[in-house]
């Protein structure tokens, strides 16, 4: 019994998007709002490294403006080798899969950085986007991580 209960918190664990780590935070205006960076290691492909920068509304900008539960879709980011490129058992499919997800509103939108695999140019495809429940976002920034020279 407790070989499954392991067995079934390590599946758990591997199917789980990315933590993403502050690295940094710029202030950009006098309410308090600041451009978040934040470090996103890709748990299924070892030694790439994805940087994402976006915007974070301040309790004074929430209050001023009325929408307090909310914060802009714009992200960008940049992914770049950061040591020895292992792929693992990725999703190979033109769908891709979730690398990263943050909540960006109370229910109605998050943040997620998808993996996309171009195998006919042994490319990693890195895509940042809003998706919103009740409409889709056309914000979005890419990031493509070339594997020549890895196995």
């Amino acid at each position: 019994m407790k070989n499954l209960a392991a067995a079934a918190l390590a599946l758990a664990t591997l199917t789980l998007p990315a933590k993403a780590e502050q690295v940094g935070e710029v202030g950009v205006d006098w309410v308090g709002n600041d451009i978040v960076v934040e470090a996103i290691a890709d748990p299924d492909v070892k030694g790439v490294t994805c940087h994402i920068a976006y915007f974070d509304r301040s309790f004074i900008d929430r209050i001023s403006k009325g929408n307090w539960f909310e914060d802009p879709s714009n992200s960008s980011i940049s992914c770049r080798q950061t040591g020895p490129i292992e792929v693992g058992d990725i999703d190979r499919s033109q769908d891709g899969e979730d690398v990263f997800r943050a909540s960006r509103s109370i229910i109605l939108k998050s943040l997620r950085v998808k993996r996309i695999y171009d195998e006919a140019n042994r490319t990693l495809i890195y895509l940042a986007h809003a998706a919103e429940l009740t409409d889709g976002s056309a914000k979005l920034s890419m990031s493509t991580v070339p594997l020549y020279g890895s196995e």
